[in-house]
């Protein structure tokens, strides 16, 4: 099958790569490579995503760790599936225990941010669901990169070395002492060589348990014995009681093109929203096209903001939120000029992204977080265990639709995104970065098939980030005669002088019966194939 959005000759600076048996596209060349080292040993895309997946937890540890959530869009031998492996708050976390210790706020890097990680749990069942190999096999590479050691990369020693500033400035207390005995008193220089011994251990733990030490075992007694000493919140049954599970995508068409994300707690619904609203507009240049693309953008994440939780907790149906006669409505509000939405300001983030393709046809989008950087900035001694902090998300406000409450999922902004037509699969792809997530996938979506770009192409265009009310971030090399457009109506411009507020991708399209893949140029990003 051929897709009409594939242009050759490539319309960008860095060309697509092609394979026939089997493809791996992340952030990490280290980590892509053992992907593709799995491929070749008879795994499958399943496989080959749990083992890249393990390495970025050792070789890029300032975005996703043993302590992350993680998620799933799934092609397996002719179906979608979907995979939601987040954490839920602590069982003793609630609005009534914070006002015992007189607490009224949620910050980032505290116990009350911290939810159980899902991330084992995920890679485990995956691999009982779909996997080739077995379990303990999968993550050698990871373990033994985190014993031999491995050469840091630019980016990540970029991102630990800024992490590294802002925790000693602002973690104070003997809890956060371990983060620095794990991941060092100063951050490791791009080359540097790495080792993470307590990361092996942990991981060969969960490796030869089919992740059973994790969440009733030996992993769980260190991690409870250390939340009762440091004041968290964790009981046994939070982690003895845990259960993932696989989830039905969702899913909005787009010019004859099946466009799937996640359900909540996930954030991808505001991607199909924006779709939704954007196809009901008239293109005429490239200013309408980036302003309308914005401004559909920001009337759904108004919505987004307003309903997104635990799935459990919705008092809204997503039916009622991507049907096309809400979406008409809300396109009848964009005009010429910027509009002033009403949510909270976005904060920034960090996440990992990778597909992965193999010779049978399956492929995998896989996302991975601790959430901003290293997390919390607790971790449990002696494990390599570093907490994630996504109860950040959580409100204090009884009437917030994500406010606190024991056992509830918060707001998620980590989501893998999938394409299909005709119910048959394109491929996956992704965008991670905070509350850059959904905005990301709108726009790669957009160049692929409004602007007819490959893959390669479509994620090295220039990027923008809806702020908050009228304002727009923007990179360097933006289209100048554009954002002076987008100035006139009423947009507020900023451009910003790093790439990292922008997120970073990766495409996989399944082309005939070859894959064509891009990576990202704003990363260290590598794509391995055979």
């Amino acid at each position: 099958m051929e897709f009409d959005f594939l242009e050759y000759p490539f319309n960008s600076k860095r060309t697509c790569v092609f394979a026939k048996n089997g493809v791996v596209a992340t952030s990490e060349p280290l980590a892509a490579q053992a992907g593709l080292e799995i491929l070749k040993k008879g795994g499958n895309a399943i496989d080959a995503a749990i083992a890249t997946a393990a390495v970025l937890t050792v070789v890029e540890p300032t975005s996703n760790g043993i302590g992350s959530d993680n998620f799933a869009i799934i092609w397996y031998k002719g179906k979608l599936y979907g995979m939601n492996s987040s954490g839920y708050a602590p069982q003793k976390l609630s609005l009534e225990e914070l006002r015992k210790r007189r607490i009224n706020e949620i910050k980032p890097h505290s116990w009350e941010a911290v939810t159980v990680p899902g991330t084992p749990a995920g890679w485990n069942l995956l691999w009982n669901k779909f996997g080739n190999l077995e379990f303990r096999e999968i993550f050698e590479p990871a373990i033994k990169y985190a014993l031999e050691g491995y050469p840091v990369s630019p980016t990540v020693s970029y991102y630990w070395n800024r992490a590294n500033k802002i925790y000693k400035e602002k973690l104070k207390g003997e809890v956060f002492k371990y983060w620095f005995e794990t991941f060092g008193d100063d951050a490791p220089k791009p080359g540097e060589i790495v080792r993470l011994p307590y990361h092996a251990k942990t991981l060969e733990l969960i490796a030869e348990s089919n992740a059973e030490e994790f969440y009733n075992g030996s992993i769980t007694k260190k991690i409870i014995e250390f939340s009762k000493k440091y004041g968290g919140y964790f009981n046994y049954n939070d982690f003895a009681e845990f259960k993932n599970n696989l989830v039905e995508p969702i899913s909005v068409n787009y010019k004859g093109y099946d466009i799937w994300e996640l359900p909540p707690n996930v954030q991808g619904i505001i991607t199909l929203m924006a779709l939704n609203i954007y196809k009901n507009l008239e293109i005429n240049s490239d200013y309408e096209f980036y302003h309308k693309s914005i401004e559909a953008l920001k009337l759904a994440f108004i919505d987004g903001k307003e309903y997104i939780t635990d799935i459990t907790k919705m008092k809204v149906k997503l039916e009622e939120m991507l049907s096309e006669n809400y979406a008409k409505e809300r396109a009848k509000l964009i005009s010429n000029n910027a509009i002033i939405p009403t949510p909270g300001k976005i904060p920034a983030s960090n996440t990992v992204y990778l597909a992965t393709a193999d010779k049978w046809g399956n492929m995998v989008s896989f996302i991975q977080s601790n959430y901003m950087g290293f997390g919390s900035g607790i971790v449990v001694p002696e494990t390599g265990i570093a907490l994630q902090n996504r109860g950040h998300s959580f409100s204090l406000n009884k009437n917030h639709i994500n406010y606190l409450e024991p056992r509830k999922k918060p707001y998620h902004t980590i989501i893998p995104g999938f394409i299909t037509k005709d119910n048959q699969p394109i491929g996956p792809f992704g965008v991670m970065g905070g509350f850059m997530q959904p905005q990301g996938h709108l726009q790669v979506i957009l160049n692929m098939i409004d602007k007819n770009l490959n893959p390669q192409a479509a994620l090295d265009a220039p990027r923008w980030q809806w702020i908050e009310k009228k304002t727009i971030l923007i990179e360097k090399d933006f289209p100048t005669y554009v954002a002076e457009n987008l100035e006139r109506k009423g947009h507020d411009i900023k451009i910003s002088l790093s790439s990292g507020p922008f997120g970073r991708g990766q495409i996989i399209i399944k082309n005939g019966k070859s894959y064509v893949a891009g990576t990202e140029k704003r990363a260290d990003g590598y794509i391995a194939v055979y």
